[in-house]
């Protein structure tokens, strides 16, 4: 069951210093992606990226579409990348079925035509973009990508990075998508911060305990803001929108990107010091 699409506009980096916390929360946050037996999604006019989250707690879901997208069947046009954040689960690409572990990445092509999530425990994270020509659906499990080690445990971001979708790695049209886990006694990721001015990225939080929140920064280098965040949340960061989180504790995320650049490393960088 599809529940109905949210659908965010785009903003202006010149609207940030007149939103409040309830008004950022609204246009960057998603906090709803993972409803027990339905797949939720929200629509950001941002590259026109779609984040959705399904969870198959009673039985199969099925990725439908939705009447805002004027598409047959959701891949159409598009196509997605899959990470499940939760326990086990499979999810079935016109009719074939792959297992997912926690972490593991499936990419759905454009043209396929019936996605199908199964798992009591499973929770799956898709990011999907506009897409012009079809790749195959590949998967990748936990440690099989290209796996980076960065950082430094006396500055708090020891982390270890999975580059599942990219350029050298499983080939998309737009997507460019990994997965980010701190190491234990590391809380920061992303710093020093950049921004993208050719993609926009998204990330979605997870791992993190239920008592514990990620403090992430957003905005502009020289006007930047704050937002807490939970376990299994989302933040929206527009092309010209730092984005950089520090937590109370440990965690991963899903990082994911897409726009007219694929290359991992085309980023502005920000010196901590420029900051405001």
């Amino acid at each position: 069951m599809n529940s109905p699409l949210q659908v965010r506009h785009a903003t202006h980096p010149a609207q940030i210093p007149g939103f409040d916390t309830a008004g950022l929360r609204e246009h960057y946050l998603v906090d709803d992606l993972f409803t027990p037996d339905a797949v939720t999604a929200v629509l950001t006019h941002h590259d026109r990226i779609v984040l959705a989250g399904a969870r198959p707690v009673s039985g199969p879901l099925t990725l439908g579409t939705w009447p805002e997208l004027r598409s047959e069947y959701f891949l159409e046009r598009r196509e997605a990348g899959i990470v499940n954040v939760g326990g086990p689960g499979t999810v079935s690409v016109d009719g074939t079925k792959f297992e997912l572990t926690t972490g593991a990445c499936l990419y759905a092509g454009r043209g396929a035509r019936e996605v199908v999530f199964e798992g009591t425990d499973a929770a799956f994270y898709l990011f999907s973009a506009a897409a012009h020509t079809a790749y195959p659906t590949a998967l990748v499990q936990p440690g099989e990508g290209n796996r980076l080690e960065l950082g430094d445990q006396q500055t708090a971001n020891r982390r270890t990075i999975d580059q599942y979708i990219h350029a050298t790695g499983v080939q998309s049209c737009q997507i460019v998508l990994g997965v980010t886990t701190l190491h234990a006694g590391s809380t920061w990721n992303t710093m020093p911060s950049h921004t993208h001015d050719r993609r926009t990225e998204c990330y979605l939080y997870f791992g993190l305990p239920e008592t514990e929140r990620i403090v992430h920064l957003l905005g502009e280098p020289e006007e930047t803001r704050h937002l807490l965040v939970a376990d299994r949340e989302a933040i929206i960061s527009p092309s010209w929108s730092i984005h950089s989180g520090v937590g109370t504790s440990s965690y991963s995320f899903v990082w994911a990107m897409a726009g007219e650049n694929q290359a991992f490393a085309d980023m502005d960088g920000v010196d901590v010091t420029e900051l405001r």
